[in-house]
C-alpha cells in the first residue's frame, strides 16, 4: 500500500498491519486477526452492502447527466469503471442497467499487467491473478480480484472488459491533473486510458457521451512524478 494511504489511515485513528502483496497474504491476515479479536470482517468488494454503496455513484453521474444534457436522447451511451476486487464495477453496473437498460455500454477497465478480469471475461470463467505475477501496476488500488459475488455481476451485464499499458496509465493520469485540475490516482487514470485508447474508438465508433468514475485519488504525487518522467512523460 502506499505510503500516503497508510498516512490517512492511521490519520483516521486506525491500526495498519502489514503483509505481503498478494491476495492471500491479505486474506490469511485478515483471518487470523478475526480470531484472535473477535473482529467482524468487512470486505471491500464482496460485502453486498459495500456493493450497494458503491452503485450510487452512477446514481448520482445519471442524474447530473441528465439535469445537464436535459433530453433523454442524449443521454449517457456508455460508462467505463475501472476494476479489480469489483466492488464498484458490480455496484455500478447493476445501478446503470436499472437507470438506462441495454441502452447503455458498460465497459470495465484495467491494467495489463494484472488481466484477471479481462481473462475471466473471455473465458467465462472466473481467474485470479497468474501465479507468476508479481502485481507490479501503478495502479495499486486494482491489485485484488472478482470474487463469487461481484463475478456473476461483471459475466452476465458487463458488455466489455478492456486492459491498458503502464505508459498509457500514467500518460492519462497526468492528462486529468493538468487539464481538469483533479489529483486522481493512476488507478482512475486506466478508466481514462481506456476511453482515449485505440480499442475502445474501434469498438464503439458511434459512442458519443462517455462517463467516466474517476475511482480515487490516494496517490503518491512525488513518487507518480518520477515514474512519470522514467517514461518521458
Amino acid at each position: 500500500a502506499p505510503s500516503i494511504k497508510q498516512a490517512a489511515v492511521r490519520g483516521y485513528g486506525a491500526e495498519v498491519i502489514l503483509v505481503d502483496n498478494s491476495n492471500e497474504a491479505r486474506e490469511e491476515k485478515a483471518d487470523e486477526i478475526v480470531l484472535e479479536r473477535g473482529a467482524a470482517f468487512i470486505h471491500p468488494s464482496e460485502d453486498p452492502r459495500v456493493i450497494a454503496g458503491q452503485g450510487t455513484v452512477c446514481l448520482e453521474l445519471v442524474r447530473q447527466v441528465q439535469a445537464h444534457l436535459l433530453t433523454d436522447q442524449n443521454n449517457l451511451d456508455a460508462v467505463i469503471i475501472p476494476v479489480g476486487g469489483g466492488g464498484l464495477a458490480a455496484g455500478n453496473t447493476i445501478s446503470l442497467r436499472g437507470l438506462l437498460g441495454d441502452r447503455v455500454k458498460i465497459i470495465l477497465a484495467e491494467p495489463e499487467e494484472m488481466d484477471d478480469a479481462k481473462r475471466s471475461f473471455e473465458s467465462r470463467e472466473l481467474l485470479g491473478h497468474n501465479p507468476d505475477n508479481q502485481l507490479n501496476s501503478v495502479a495499486d488500488g486494482l491489485k485484488t480480484t472478482l470474487g463469487p459475488n461481484t463475478w456473476p455481476i461483471v459475466r452476465d451485464l458487463v458488455d466489455d472488459v478492456m486492459t491498458v499499458s503502464e505508459r498509457d496509465i500514467l500518460r492519462c493520469t497526468k492528462l486529468i491533473w493538468e487539464r481538469l485540475k483533479v489529483a486522481i490516482e493512476p488507478s482512475a487514470g486506466v478508466g481514462v486510458a481506456v476511453a482515449l485508447g485505440d480499442e475502445f474508438r474501434q469498438k464503439y465508433p458511434h459512442v458519443t457521451n462517455v462517463g467516466i468514475i474517476l475511482c480515487g485519488g490516494n496517490v503518491d504525487i512525488t513518487k507518480t512524478c518520477k515514474q512519470m518522467e522514467a517514461l518521458g512523460l
